[in-house]
């Protein structure tokens, strides 16, 4: 075994062990990423150095798989996505038993779950008993899905190293031995008298790019924030010392363009369970709304073209098959009026082919 392979076996570990938090997000994740690939089966999993540890799934009862017959196996030893339109046809799983038997993979697709350290800990992956392939927006939507798997995760593993931390200090020096850098997400702890006690590069580039200010230990929130996030940032603060954890989605201006963003703020407990701070985290998630109302936009497109088809493509052929039997009936004689009938119907049917085609772009 190399030694980057240890590094991985214990980064997962560490995984395995932490107590995660947010298990409805994980499993609604796999529920959508389900949905959006249109599959029965989808799969969060990590996987050490003998078993594929399935953690949350959609479609399955699956707890454990063999990693020498997990198709992840071979998607955590690349980057990006791994597809396998029919496993049948591919000789790495031909002979694979959940090719073989229950639960009859034709289909697979899997990205890897990726730390920033670079440590693949698993994969997301979508599962079908048909074959099949993903389109463009399939594929970025796995991708981005992946990439908040990995935030969730490592949110959770930061919060409980802030649980043992607090354990055995007060709250003068809360956060002062907490660590939290290595992330694309902006991070924040707050005490209880909402003064800033720790916070990582990525939330003093933001505030310096946003605001144009220094964020130092022991600033208080108004010395670094400015209306008009100010007011409900304390106001969220305040609901999480409450004992609320509070999520918001919202566009934020950014310098010169306008982001989607995901903001938590988690209350902290001391090791007496009283609520010590807050743990601020910010995420952009602009590439994953984006992708999502196109998705949207696609799917009403399909629906149009389902009813189209249904109903106006129906009643169309069901009249020009109408009029071809008055034809046949007639020896194919027909005079001017059953012509220009046709023609018309021809017409109609024509325009709305081009209505259909214009919503596939």
């Amino acid at each position: 075994m190399t030694k980057r392979e240890c590094e991985r076996i214990k980064a997962v570990d560490k995984f395995l062990s932490i107590e995660i938090s947010k298990k409805k997000e994980l499993h609604k994740i796999s529920t959508l990423a389900a949905e959006v690939c249109r599959t029965r089966v989808a799969f969060i999993s990590f996987i050490d150095n003998t078993t594929q540890y399935i953690k949350f799934k959609f479609g399955s009862d699956l707890e454990t798989i063999a990693r020498e017959h997990a198709f992840c196996n071979y998607t955590i030893k690349q980057e990006g996505i791994m597809i396998v339109p029919d496993a049948r046809h591919d000789e790495r799983f031909v002979n694979n038993p959940l090719v073989i038997n229950n639960p009859n993979i034709r289909f697979y697709a899997g990205i890897p779950l990726t730390t920033v350290d670079g440590h693949r800990l698993g994969s997301l992956c979508v599962i079908d008993q048909a074959p099949k392939q993903l389109d463009r927006s399939q594929k970025q939507m796995l991708e981005l899905l992946s990439k908040q798997i990995v935030g969730i995760l490592e949110l959770d593993y930061r919060l409980n190293l802030l649980k043992e931390q607090f354990a055995g200090t007060n709250d003068a020096c809360i956060g002062r031995r907490f660590v939290f850098e290595n992330s694309n997400a902006s991070y924040m702890l707050v005490d209880k008298y909402l003064k800033i006690t720790a916070f990582n590069n990525e939330f003093t580039d933001f505030i310096e790019k946003v605001y144009h200010k220094d964020v130092t230990g022991d600033a208080g929130l108004a010395d670094c924030i400015a209306d008009p996030y100010l007011s409900a940032f304390i106001d969220s603060c305040n609901r999480a010392l409450n004992g609320t954890i509070v999520q918001i989605e919202q566009q934020v201006k950014y310098v010169n363009k306008t982001l989607w963003c995901r903001f938590v703020f988690t209350p902290v407990r001391n090791h007496k369970g009283e609520i010590a701070g807050v743990f601020f985290t910010g995420e952009d998630i602009t590439g994953r709304v984006e992708l999502k109302q196109k998705l949207f936009k696609q799917n009403r497109s399909l629906e149009k073209i389902a009813y189209i088809h249904s109903n106006e493509l129906r009643r169309l052929a069901a009249s020009i098959t109408s009029i071809m039997n008055s034809f046949k009936a007639e020896n194919y004689e027909a005079t001017k009026e059953e012509l220009l009938i046709m023609q018309r119907a021809a017409d109609e049917l024509d325009g709305k082919i081009r209505q259909i085609i214009n919503y596939t772009y």
